[in-house]
């Protein structure tokens, strides 16, 4: 800081001091009369009251930058006054006893009580306009403190109100977003209905069949939805199967079923690519539900938890709505039939852990079977 910005700051503060409210608390009129001359020559606003419960109610009105406050006074004295000050915690006030008292112990209980600093009478005033300025210089820091707290609290109010603003516009712009892909998946979900009609209902049972495992595996409200949401595209790949093999009402010949394995790879050459989790997760349900628990399954031959936990969920469940759903190459098996198929490919076809939640929400899966019937 240069000597001129020096000088422009202490005139500034000499401006501000001499603006200061000063109160003055003393029963003798007298006393208030002398204190009062000799500090509006200085140009210091001056209050005044005779007793304690007339000075806390001046407190209550206006904005003191320091009190002169005699000890001895009826009701009220100076102490009891003084405790009430500092109770205001959301104020400081610099206080001055000024008290014909000048023992040890008069001065360390006025210390203890929270006084700033002492004035004996007689007033000398030199000394007090010495204390007086060195106190409202404290108190200016203080309100100057006060102010830059408060302008800082107002601008991390501001600008959280800003951030708040922004973060719910990008959730805003993200629902949107989500919104947009999974109608693209219950189009592309729609799209496969027309390859194979008979199984229009399969993929909303299939959808809340993983809602429920996905629950039941404690999975958060947002991965379940998102299981909900893109487990209906599993069999999106089928698009690229030709209508002779996927239609067939009879069994597959070795080629054939070499050929319908590809729609676990064109299913996940249709999904992948997209930065979206909801169609990041289709994806890896595509290409990984036709796996196995053993490694006998396709197309690549993973095994255990190298599998996807998408991909097991959906196998466990496309397999039952494949067994109890009517195909061009088979009738419907019962309930307890499929029941018994899932129970013998736990550990060999499924994850048995799976299984074990298929089974504990049997209620649950039968009553969405029975929802959503082809």
């Amino acid at each position: 800081m240069n000597l001129f910005s020096l000088t422009n700051e202490l005139e500034k503060e000499k401006m501000a001091l001499g603006r200061s409210n000063i109160l003055i608390v003393d029963d003798e009129e007298y006393n208030l009369d002398v204190l009062e001359q000799l500090l509006t020559v200085k140009n210091y606003r001056v209050l005044s009251a005779c007793t304690g419960g007339d000075a806390l109610l001046i407190l209550n009105n206006e904005d003191i930058d320091l009190i002169l406050l005699d000890v001895m006074m009826p009701g009220m004295n100076g102490y009891e006054v003084l405790r009430e000050i500092r109770a205001l915690k959301e104020r400081y006030i610099p206080v001055i006893m000024v008290t014909a008292l000048d023992s040890k112990e008069d001065k360390i209980r006025a210390l203890e009580e929270g006084s700033d600093d002492f004035l004996n009478k007689p007033i000398d005033k030199y000394e007090l306009y010495a204390r007086v300025h060195t106190l409202l210089r404290t108190r200016h820091y203080y309100k100057q403190l006060a102010m830059a707290k408060q302008r800082l609290e107002n601008e991390v109010m501001r600008r959280t109100a800003e951030l708040q603003e922004a973060l719910a516009a990008l959730r805003l712009l993200n629902n949107k977003l989500e919104d947009s892909h999974r109608e693209i998946v219950e189009r592309l979900s729609s799209a496969a209905e027309f390859k194979d009609p008979e199984t229009a209902a399969h993929i909303q049972r299939i959808s809340h069949y993983c809602g429920v495992l996905a629950r039941a595996m404690d999975m958060s409200e947002d991965e379940v939805n998102l299981m909900i949401h893109a487990s209906p595209m599993h069999d999106i790949g089928k698009i690229g199967v030709p209508d002779q093999i996927l239609l067939k009402p009879g069994k597959l010949t070795p080629e054939e079923f070499e050929k319908m394995k590809e729609h676990t790879l064109i299913g996940y050459k249709i999904l992948s690519g997209s930065d979206s989790t909801l169609l990041k997760l289709a994806s890896e349900i595509a290409l990984s539900h036709h796996e196995k628990y053993d490694g006998s399954g396709y197309p690549y031959g993973l095994s255990g938890e190298e599998i996807p936990l998408s991909g097991r969920i959906v196998a466990v469940v496309d397999v039952f709505d494949a067994l109890t759903s009517r195909r061009p190459y088979k009738e419907p098996y019962p309930n307890e039939k499929a029941y018994e198929i899932i129970r013998q490919g736990s550990g060999t076809h499924f994850d048995p852990k799976i299984v074990e939640l298929f089974f504990d929400n049997l209620s649950e899966i039968v009553r969405i079977q029975k929802q959503y019937q082809d």
